[in-house]
């Protein structure tokens, strides 16, 4: 711990409406049929709203997730469903339309949107533009009208973590962060959105430790 808080300048923010311009960065992970955001399956999708303590430190939300049914006409690749292992026909998987399913999502996101005195959602990904392409089409298709997430800004851990340790696959990137990361649990969307949060929180806070540093430095300095 660095100090009394208290001293900390007030240009260093506190609140998350004041961290990101407003945005609620929220971890999503998407599990699909495919690669192809217009013509591939959606399966899963797994979202982690972020939320900021007392120190300025984010910490991960419990995270709200469902299957999904491919839409009518979807392809689904048969290599994508081995690396997930999803059945997209097991009835035991409880999957939502692709309508319910972003209502079940969206409205979690939504009310942490508010609870954090946010505007928007802004997605937070690894490799995060595929989770977005995704998600934006099943919007698209489903015609929804109440999308909490900006449309095409995001925040990409593969970026993030090539920066902090120099590493951009997940699995390498979490362990080089120290958070385990079980092979075995991977390409599951709650198991990867939980992981991809750790990491986001892990950089984030590696940030927030310097700028208290460097705050601490400074007030040591006679002026």
């Amino acid at each position: 711990m660095l100090g009394d808080m208290s001293d900390i300048p007030v240009s260093l923010p506190m609140r998350m409406a004041e961290r990101f311009r407003g945005f609620l960065p929220v971890v999503v992970d998407v599990e699909t049929g495919g690669f192809s955001a217009e013509h591939d399956a959606l399966l899963e999708i797994a979202a982690i709203p972020l939320s900021m303590d007392g120190e300025g430190s984010l910490r991960m939300d419990p995270v709200v997730s469902t299957h999904v049914e491919p839409f009518p006409g979807a392809n689904l690749d048969p290599r994508s469903l081995e690396i997930t292992g999803i059945d997209p026909d097991n009835p035991l998987r409880g999957a939502l339309t692709e309508h319910k399913a972003l209502d079940h999502i969206f409205q979690t996101v939504r009310e942490a949107v508010r609870r954090a005195g946010c505007q928007r959602a802004i997605l937070v990904g690894h490799n995060a533009a595929f989770d977005l392409g995704f998600l934006n089409q099943a919007v698209l298709r489903c015609g929804h009208k109440r999308n909490p997430f900006h449309p095409f800004s995001c925040f990409d851990t593969v970026s993030l973590a090539g920066l902090a340790y120099g590493q951009t696959v997940l699995s390498k990137a979490v362990l080089a962060a120290g958070i385990p990361f079980d092979g075995r649990e991977a390409h599951s969307a709650v198991y990867d959105a939980e992981r991809t949060a750790e990491l986001f929180c892990t950089v984030v806070n590696r940030w927030r430790q310097l700028e208290l540093m460097e705050a601490a430095r400074q007030r040591a300095v006679p002026s």
